[in-house]
């Protein structure tokens, strides 16, 4: 019973998941281990790209850019507060708005960040051409994944609708 068996679709190697997770924690810890230079985590440094390159955003954007929830996201943005990397401010307009905005410690990080992407593209060993193509194909498995879990989660209505009690 050891082995690889490619006619099984329940053997380990045949899981489009396991690649997925397998390839997920090789870059992740390629990242942290890049990332140690900068003294940030991955988390960290996914949360600046995106104000590097949107600019100060309500936390509830921030969460939607990044995939995450509040309660997930608003620890980590008080570390990187104390950290002196951002700032977290209540909207004058509505005060259950909290917008975060980059200090210029964290804007000065940019420079130092820059070669990051172009050592983890050297990592992978995979032309360029082959990464956007990599990148097509995740984002377009993300979308299709998720399209179909909000179709299981939304009630259907009208005619044909089944209605448990």
């Amino acid at each position: 019973m050891g082995g690889t068996d490619e006619g099984d679709p329940l053997a380990l190697d045949n899981q489009l998941c396991f690649a997925l997770y397998t390839a997920s924690r090789a870059l992740t810890g390629l990242y942290r281990e890049i990332l140690t230079d900068l003294e940030l985590t991955y988390p960290q440094y996914l949360v600046i790209l995106v104000l590097w390159e949107r600019g100060t955003l309500p936390v509830k954007e921030l969460g939607l850019a990044l995939s995450l929830d509040t309660g997930t996201l608003s620890p980590l943005l008080r570390r990187m507060e104390g950290a002196g990397l951002l700032t977290r401010r209540r909207g004058p307009e509505d005060e259950r708005i909290v917008h975060v905005g980059l200090t210029d410690e964290g804007e000065r990080l940019r420079e130092s960040a820059e070669g990051i992407p172009h050592r983890v593209l050297c990592a992978t060993d995979l032309p360029e051409g082959k990464v956007e193509d990599l990148r097509a194909l995740l984002d377009h498995v993300t979308r299709s994944v998720t399209a179909q879990a909000e179709d299981r989660t939304t009630p259907r209505t009208g005619p044909g609708a089944r209605l448990d009690p």
